[in-house]
């Protein structure tokens, strides 16, 4: 692909998100509408353009490619649809091809997708651990009030949630009930460095490790290609000197030849 193929289209992601959030203000705008129906098929010209150059395999093979080819051909087929909520779902989903035009982007979210199978387990320690927390909650704290924090074990497990999340657990979940329950505080800060401190931090562990591990196979690579590259000059340069040495013999027998004439 031409150096700046990407950029462009990069650039027609970007503007194609300006065009849906310029939608928000102004609804049915015709000039809005018909930019946005440019842009998908320049999208679409963009997919037949890949799929000539990489081939069927060679550009199914990529998943996030599969991923443009469905979002494309959708938003062509969904315009001439009245199903005007599911195109504005599909035009949305349209600015997640940044992902795979950013290299950035892309290797975040590959690690990410890699990490999975390992934060797995983590995620099922998590629940584990919310759910003894929130078992604890409503046995003790569910009269307590206000009773929306631990009435029910789904309800517990939401305010466990707002807690590991620091979103206002102080003020408006830790110190009604502490009043009421002086020990709870040993509930709320216990749980704190369990679920925020160590779990969440486990979470960003494996990410990072995984995100290291694809720098690490990007280095392994560009040694591999930069050995490959050195040996293939190394045997150029063999190859050059069996070329002029041949010269060189075939001059000499030249010169003999005419000596032995003379």
């Amino acid at each position: 692909m031409h150096k700046y193929f990407q950029p462009v289209i990069i650039s027609l992601i970007l503007i194609n998100g300006l065009i849906i959030v310029s939608e928000t203000y102004f609804a049915g705008n015709s000039v809005l509408l018909t930019l946005d129906l440019i842009i998908v098929w320049i999208f679409a010209l963009e997919v037949i353009l890949k799929l000539v150059g990489y081939g069927l395999k060679g550009y199914f093979s990529d998943r996030w490619n599969i991923f443009d080819f469905i979002i494309v051909v959708a938003s062509l087929i969904f315009y001439a649809t009245p199903f005007v909520s599911i195109l504005r779902l599909i035009r949305v989903l349209r600015l997640i091809r940044l992902i795979p035009a950013i290299p950035a982007l892309r290797k975040i979210i590959d690690s990410l997708m890699k990490s999975l199978p390992a934060l797995t387990g983590i995620l099922g320690l998590s629940f584990l651990i919310f759910s003894i927390y929130a078992i604890i909650g409503t046995t003790f704290f569910s009269e307590v009030l206000p009773y929306e924090f631990f009435g029910s074990f789904h309800t517990a497990l939401f305010t466990l949630l707002q807690v590991v999340t620091f979103e206002s657990w102080a003020s408006q979940v830790a110190r009604p009930i502490i009043n009421e329950v002086p020990w709870a505080w040993a509930y709320f800060v216990s749980f704190i460095i369990i679920g925020a401190l160590v779990i969440l931090n486990l979470v960003v562990a494996v990410i990072l490790s995984y995100l290291g591990q694809d720098d690490e196979h990007e280095r392994e690579k560009k040694m591999e290609r930069l050995l490959r590259e050195n040996q293939e000059v190394k045997r150029d340069i063999q190859e050059i000197k069996q070329i002029l040495l041949d010269s060189h013999h075939k001059t000499n027998d030249l010169e003999q030849e005419n000596n032995l004439k003379q």
